[in-house]
């Protein structure tokens, strides 16, 4: 099974002081950062624009991990290459050409992600599951992260496990990322259910009240737990 990557979201860093945010996720440790690109038409969301991005990849050597929410799939998959991205995943639900996808991402030398909406099947990965590096569960609606009201899904362990297990069966080596409402509470159980990567927001690294510092430490211990079983 793969090592454990932490994907800190950058949605969830201070927009207006981004550099300032990064150099502190960089000073606790991190080596990833996760970067949602949202059109607005997929997602009701629009937070990062691709000059943001450029610029990002201009102050920081932390792996762009970057999950694309669009409707135009090609014409962001080119820009984000363009940019230098070491994770590109792209949803599977707004792709007419998830193979031709699949097939740019990796011949740039980038790996290559496939998201799923929370009610998308898994049977969708049959036929490509063994070309990918990694598969995006996701585990709220995307784009809506922002509404209190939205939870994980009741199936969140479920669906993470069942994809465990098709992983393992076909004796492949791929990251099962898990995003929305990766929280302290929940980790536990995504892990023990076959998580490998970890998107961390709001409820998993960016909790209001506690330094970075100390949410890490919180974060080690829901961590720890959930290896430990």
């Amino acid at each position: 099974m793969k090592t454990l990557m932490l994907s800190p979201s950058v949605m969830c860093a201070d927009l207006a002081n981004l550099e300032r945010d990064i150099k502190k996720l960089e000073a606790i440790g991190m080596d990833t950062l996760h970067v949602d690109i949202l059109d607005g038409a997929f997602s009701p969301s629009m937070p990062l624009g691709l000059e943001t991005v450029k610029r990002l990849r201009e102050v920081t050597d932390l792996a762009f991990d970057v999950h694309l929410m669009s409707l135009n799939n090609e014409f962001f998959i080119n820009e984000l290459l363009a940019i230098g991205v070491q994770y590109l995943s792209f949803h599977y639900e707004s792709s007419l050409h998830v193979q031709r996808h699949i097939s740019q991402i990796k011949a740039s030398g980038s790996k290559v992600g496939l998201a799923l909406n929370p009610a998308t099947p898994l049977s969708a990965l049959d036929m490509i599951l063994p070309e990918l590096d990694m598969v995006v569960l996701m585990l709220i609606n995307p784009g809506f992260a922002g509404s209190k009201g939205e939870q994980q899904v009741s199936y969140a362990t479920k669906k993470v496990k069942a994809l465990r297990q098709m992983i393992d069966a076909r004796g492949l080596d791929i990251h099962i990322q898990v995003d929305g409402r990766v929280s302290l509470e929940t980790i536990p159980g995504l892990l023990q259910a076959g998580a490998t990567s970890l998107v961390l927001g709001s409820t998993g690294l960016f909790l209001k009240g506690n330094t970075l510092e100390e949410n890490k430490k919180l974060l080690d211990q829901a961590i720890a737990q959930g290896l430990a079983n």
